[in-house]
């Protein structure tokens, strides 16, 4: 750790969580302490009410250990961590819930579940991950994609990978992002696929394959993200210096990435699976309580976002 400060979960996101409504939510193989103390704070906090999924005995016994009483939550059995997803999304497929946290499961597990061709969360979009990175300090938010699922995605994923983050943008409030399609260089080069890559999907977004945001590129990530450093480099964009959204070349530049901003900035990142027909709260066993507490709030949002959507489209 290059940087002691503890990590912070955001006020404002915290804030605009709390004031919508409380979002039910399948906790998918709730049977460690780090699962149940993730669903304690969200559910103290008022964001969600848990259905905790996994084996029962396991769930009360560890739940005793906290000290959280939990006779008045739904627990839903479940024989070993496979089943657990499965039965965590086949809630919420079945509308019982809104969202699905990740317990003590694998990630491939999960998503295999959430893609189930019957009781799964498919959608016609693909899967991505989105990073919410925040400072000590700061409510300035800056998301990253995808730096989780998507290894090495082409331009087409990358249209898929852009919209979902655009999407939460747009639920955040932000009805106008900046997106950057990043690389190491401002100028398309054939041995830089990324730049390649970025040149196609500008003149993509400009025909209207990305909804809802400006994006440009290629851009390194200092003329992304400093305004000063794009002066100096003479970059004329609306986005260079003042990017929302990062798209990164692949899973490993993101990776990094995100992971420098957590041990060298102490960033908070929350994370969430866009593209599901309901939002992942994707967490991790490493990250800390505020990280987690923060994914809970973005999935609160993103819930009740794709709520107001749904019900803009059938009115």
């Amino acid at each position: 750790m290059l940087s002691t400060l503890p990590p912070e979960c955001p006020q404002a996101l915290l804030a605009q969580a709390k004031a919508l409504p409380t979002v039910t939510t399948t906790v998918a193989n709730a049977v460690n302490e780090v699962t149940l103390e993730s669903a304690r704070m969200a559910t103290e906090e008022g964001l969600i009410e848990p259905i905790l999924v996994g084996d029962p005995d396991t769930i009360r016994s560890v739940a005793d250990g906290m000290g959280w009483d939990i006779s008045n939550i739904r627990i839903e059995a479940a024989a070993d961590e496979a089943e657990a997803a499965t039965r965590a999304v086949q809630i919420v497929s079945a509308g019982e819930a809104a969202s699905v946290m990740k317990g003590h499961v694998h990630t491939d597990t999960l998503l295999r579940a959430v893609l189930a061709r019957k009781g799964g969360l498919r959608t016609e979009s693909r899967l991505s991950h989105v990073f919410h990175m925040t400072v000590p300090g700061s409510d300035k938010a800056l998301c990253i994609t995808d730096a989780v699922i998507n290894v090495s995605p082409g331009v087409i994923d990358k249209i898929y990978i852009l919209q979902n983050a655009i999407d939460l943008a747009h639920a955040l409030g932000n009805t106008d992002p900046k997106v950057a399609l990043l690389s190491g260089t401002e100028v398309a080069t054939k041995a830089m696929q990324s730049s390649i890559d970025a040149v196609e999907l500008k003149k993509l977004a400009a025909l209207g394959a990305l909804r809802g945001a400006t994006v440009d590129g290629p851009l390194a990530l200092d003329g992304a993200i400093s305004a000063e450093a794009a002066r100096i480099k003479g970059i004329n964009s609306p986005v260079a210096g003042n990017a929302d959204i990062l798209l990164v070349p692949n899973l490993e530049a993101g990776n990094i990435l995100f992971k420098q901003m957590v041990y060298c900035m102490s960033a908070t990142a929350a994370g969430l699976i866009m593209g599901a027909a309901a939002p992942v709260i994707l967490t991790s066993r490493a990250d800390p309580p505020a990280a987690r507490l923060a994914s809970c709030a973005l999935a609160t949002i993103y819930a009740d976002f794709m709520a107001h959507q749904k019900a803009l489209k059938a009115s």
